[in-house]
């Protein structure tokens, strides 16, 4: 049975883990999620307003293709965690690296079929869309959860893995900015729609391409314990032969983990906020405030704020420590989107509210990646099994599942308004559409905060963990 925190030695000496990140691998890091951001991200900010507004798909089957895509890319999530943990023969590359090196061609290749449906029936064009959405997060799936499951190798620093975590959200958001910005502008430039979005992707699968390979190229596996990692499964085998019953162990680690648990769900909420948001803003830009071209230029306001706090992140948590900084930027979300629900009514407001809501989902955004760290480790102290790809493709199932929210739950609501593409809305689908930009934020945010008041990783405990992990190891 495990000791609790609470019943270890107060008197023993706490290890200070070295800081061993050189800058070229901080920005090689970030490098890898300006590259999602140029690949992931066309299909949540753009994708479905493509398939109803340029394909013509009732709302209701392109939210239909967003469920069944998501939920698929959730299971593609644990399986690839298992391979990538039960992994026997490491090569020179490392455990987790090769993945995001084989994952970056195919990737940006699915990115242009996602915008370039061909000149087939209404029904086949919808299976096109099934098939090419699937293949890309499962490719996707690969790559990232290789990506973030490294982490942890990286370094064993607690701010070290906070200042990661700030790399990496500006990483994302400055990906998010430009594609925010540069898409239309491209799609408009060209002759017609699907010429518009074929462009563009091209363009940004280029961009997601080189920046997969930069951040492969400049990242180092430093802490791969590969003699504990084989010691875990030994043991594990010593009660069953099987294989089966070795990955089911691991799995069953996961259960035990709380915090993981925690953080999942909050995520699950907060991540399916900031989907949705993303996904009908074009919806509410364009139909409700007639000026669609204000999301270009209103994303260097709420990107630069997204990015400003992810800047502020290891200055916050050092201060006042990961689980403060998380709530405090999911009460300023809520506030500033309730108070936008009932004042915004033009696009300069529109800028300010969601800028300031935008600062407030950075820190959590941010923080998730520390986070989920965080939580490898507590699960190897709680369980004596190490599982980076397991956990971690544990907590991406989650956002999986937040991310077929966004496609599913507007498609829903559109198609209940009576939303009809390219045309004048009525007040009851301008409602429906205001409802989803802030009152579904804000219920997703106050969720989030009251779980994020019962996780238990304090820094304090944070720090005894690791130690005793350190004597553990040393130990054995």
């Amino acid at each position: 049975m495990n000791p609790s925190l609470e019943d270890k030695d107060k008197t023993v000496e706490m290890t200070s883990f070295p800081k061993v990140l050189t800058f070229r691998e901080k920005l090689g890091y970030a490098a890898g999620d300006l590259g999602n951001g140029f690949l992931f991200e066309m299909g949540q900010l753009y994708l479905l307003k493509y398939m109803t507004d340029v394909l013509g798909l009732p709302a209701v089957s392109a939210g239909g293709v967003f469920l069944v895509a998501k939920i698929w890319d959730a299971f593609a999530d644990i399986g690839v965690g298992t391979i990538i943990d039960h992994r026997k023969k490491i090569g020179p590359r490392g455990r987790f690296r090769p993945f995001m090196l084989w994952a970056a061609l195919p990737l940006g290749l699915l990115l242009i079929a996602n915008f370039t449906v061909p000149d087939f029936t209404l029904k086949m064009q919808e299976v096109w869309c099934y098939i090419t959405y699937i293949l890309f997060g499962t490719v996707y799936s690969v790559s990232n959860i290789a990506y973030g499951s490294m982490q942890p190798t990286m370094t064993k620093n607690n701010i070290e893995r906070s200042q990661l975590a700030s790399w990496r959200t500006v990483g994302s958001n400055i990906g998010t900015l430009v594609s925010t910005v540069a898409f239309m502008p491209i799609v408009l430039l060209m002759p017609s729609p699907h010429m518009g979005y074929s462009t563009a992707a091209i363009i940004f699968a280029i961009g997601g391409i080189t920046c997969q390979l930069f951040c492969y190229s400049s990242i180092k596996e430093r802490y791969e314990d590969e003699k504990q990692r084989q010691k875990d499964f030994a043991e594990q085998s010593k009660e069953s032969t099987s294989e089966f019953k070795e990955i089911i162990k691991s799995y069953g680690s996961v259960f035990k983990n709380g915090p993981l648990l925690i953080l999942c769900l909050a995520n699950l909420f907060s991540f399916s906020a900031f989907n949705v948001k993303q996904a009908v803003q074009f919806y509410f830009a364009q139909y409700a405030l007639h000026n669609i071209t204000i999301i270009s230029y209103m994303a260097f306001f709420t990107m630069g704020s997204a990015t400003l706090a992810a800047v502020c992140i290891p200055w916050l948590t050092k201060t006042i420590g990961k689980k403060s900084t998380f709530i405090i930027g999911c009460v300023i979300w809520a506030i500033s989107d309730g108070i936008g629900y009932f004042v915004t009514g033009d696009a300069v407001v529109y800028t300010i509210i969601t800028t300031i809501s935008y600062f407030g989902y950075g820190l959590t955004s941010g923080l998730n990646w520390a986070l989920i760290s965080d939580v490898v480790e507590f699960g190897e102290w709680k369980t004596h099994v190490r599982s980076e790809g397991i956990v971690y493709s544990s907590y991406t199932y989650f956002r999986k599942l937040s991310q077929a929210a966004a496609g599913l739950v507007p498609g829903i609501v559109l198609s209940a308004v009576g939303y009809v593409p390219n045309h004048v809305q009525t007040a009851q689908a301008i409602a429906g559409i205001r409802g989803l930009v802030f009152i579904y934020p804000v219920v997703m945010a106050i969720l989030t905060t009251i779980l994020m008041f019962f996780y238990p990783l304090t820094e304090d405990k944070y720090t005894q963990i690791m130690n005793d992990l350190e004597r553990r190891h040393i130990e054995d």
